[in-house]
């Protein structure tokens, strides 16, 4: 798929007199700002960039807007990428045909806040909906490690993250309860869709519709606490995790990381340099329990901190975020896999095995442990051949160095043929059928 400059002239100007001379860029380095993601933290994709380049990049400021861009780049056939706040690490938001960049990250108002819900446009971080929830003694189901993502970016790219112990990921069927989604069309439309309607436009990348607005589901607000544990050894702390995640009431997040990724965290008292750490967050409640549970495991409490912006904190330093800071403490050496199941716990050593230098790390989940798989890179070839092995040892995989629509593929690729007839809704996201070898999951 390519555009001629004419047409991307021709789009440009429309979307000038629609947004303004501030609401449009065709300028290299904005257009260079707004093709990257996170994907860098994969060295097979970062050995593929660039992936592409925006020829322009528009910046709606709410979700009729959102339409009207959509609407006029159809017209012009020309692509259209969606973008939160970029904050992916597969490469989804990256504009691989070129053509138009729809950055979100400005349409970002809280619409309604009512019992049981909260509405608001595609680009408002999740960290200000929780804010705007707790205001009305409410709370958020979960929101992503990444607190400052965006409510349509973590909708359509991501899965879960804080308080998925309790609600799973964010197509459980419930956490969403409606949605204004843009199809691919000529005329500027937001379709309203409720309940399993929208399930389908959930963790697919916008290949199927794109989100302008959303409605996700509240809970009554409770008493957090930020709780810091150190362990002499990793084991020790993965002895516990599964316990800790089960107490009642349900705990928001348990993490933990072994030495070395500890080693490679930012300085914090709580968190003890050369030994083991569990940082989770906990009902006020569960507190006594959860200490119990660290001191008998041979660890001890380093600290229970009070307040939403240490709750936050613990978050940021969830799920991938560790092995980010790995990375940035040994630049080039780390890939990684995500990983579930409790081979994580049972089978430590040799999940770890499977890839030379392995590190782990855990976090408590619903059903069954889950982590992130950190080793030094050699080669593609060598990440993929360590799929199977995990299989072996019980370990469900998902592969982060890859772009492509995981999640209902079919499905996706059903309701996009009507949605998206042209294919100009993130070209390059939702394959055929199959993805490259070593790059499908499991």
């Amino acid at each position: 798929m390519s555009t001629s400059p004419d047409q991307i002239a021709a789009l440009a100007a429309e979307l000038t007199d629609l947004l303004g001379e501030r609401g449009v860029t065709t300028d290299l380095r904005g257009r260079e700002k707004a093709s990257v993601d996170g994907a860098r933290m994969s060295p097979i994709l970062a050995e593929q960039l660039p992936l592409g380049l925006a020829d322009l990049v528009a910046f709606p400021q709410n979700a009729e807007q959102i339409a009207e861009v959509v609407a006029a780049a159809v017209r012009h056939g020309v692509p259209v990428t969606p973008r939160g706040k970029g904050t992916g690490n597969y490469g989804q938001a990256i504009p691989m045909p070129d053509g138009l960049v729809l950055d979100m990250s400005k349409a970002r108002a809280v619409v309604e806040v009512g019992d049981g819900y909260i509405t608001a446009e595609a680009g408002t971080p999740m960290v200000v909906l929780e804010n705007a929830a707790r205001e009305t003694g409410q709370q958020i189901l979960m929101y992503p490690s990444t607190a400052q993502s965006s409510l349509g970016g973590f909708l359509s790219g991501g899965s879960g993250g804080t308080g998925s112990i309790k609600h799973g990921s964010n197509s459980n069927g419930y956490f969403v309860k409606a949605l204004d989604v843009v199809f691919a069309s000529p005329e500027a439309a937001l379709v309203h869709v409720e309940g399993e309607d929208a399930q389908p436009y959930v963790h697919t990348y916008g290949t199927a519709g794109i989100i302008a607005r959303a409605t996700i589901a509240l809970e009554p607000m409770q008493d957090w606490r930020g709780f810091y544990a150190s362990f002499p050894t990793f084991e020790a702390a993965t002895g516990v995790i599964r316990q800790i995640g089960r107490l009642e009431p349900t705990p928001r997040l348990v993490s933990a990381d072994r030495e070395t990724i500890v080693n490679a965290l930012p300085d914090d008292p709580a968190i003890v340099k050369d030994r083991a750490s569990l940082r989770a967050i906990l009902d006020v409640a569960t507190i006594e329990a959860a200490t119990a549970l660290v001191e008998g495991a041979g660890g001890r409490v380093e600290d229970v901190r009070e307040g939403p912006q240490h709750t936050v904190r613990i978050s940021m330093l969830s799920y991938n975020h560790p092995i980010e800071w790995l990375q940035k403490s040994d630049p080039g050496v780390y890939f990684h896999v995500e990983v579930s199941g409790d081979a994580l716990v049972d089978r430590l050593d040799e999940v770890q095995s499977v890839y030379p230098g392995a590190l782990l790390h855990i976090e408590a989940q619903h059903d069954r442990p889950i982590g992130m798989l950190a080793a030094p890179y050699v080669s593609a070839e060598e990440v993929y051949a360590g799929y199977d092995r995990l299989v072996e040892l019980g370990v469900g995989y998902h592969s982060p160095h890859q772009w492509f629509v995981d999640h209902q593929p079919d499905r996706t690729r059903a309701v996009a043929a009507t949605t998206d007839p042209e294919g100009l809704l993130n070209p390059g996201k939702l394959v055929a059928a199959t993805a490259p070898t070593g790059a499908k999951v499991s």
